[in-house]
């Protein structure tokens, strides 16, 4: 149970779970190159299935910028989980372009 915790934190802390090793499944997935970004789907064993999740990169003047990203959408097999990070990664970099890498906004606060 406190395992579970820990990934719950490590997540919740901009922390994906390390793609690769034998509780996740298999090797790391290769990037994709999208409109000058990079793709790197990261799925991660959870409940018996994987999660969607990936980074997106792209190189800048000051250096490299990266934005991960954790969807609700769990699949049976790692491949499927792959694959919809990367159709997740194109649909974030066709909306928002290179505002994901923008610092976030303070939240507003309401009517008094």
């Amino acid at each position: 149970m406190l395992s579970m915790f820990r990934g719950l934190w490590a997540r919740l802390g901009g922390q994906v779970a390390p793609s690769g090793g034998a509780e996740q499944g298999g090797a790391d997935e290769p990037a994709i190159e999208y409109k000058g970004f990079r793709i790197r789907p990261e799925p991660y064993a959870a409940r018996g299935q994987f999660q969607t999740a990936g980074v997106i990169e792209k190189d800048f003047a000051d250096g490299p910028k990266e934005h991960r990203f954790i969807r609700a959408e769990t699949h049976a097999s790692r491949e499927d989980a792959a694959t919809f990070a990367v159709a997740k990664g194109r649909q974030i970099i066709d909306e928002q372009g290179d505002r994901i890498f923008d610092p976030p906004r303070p939240a507003r606060a309401g009517p008094a």
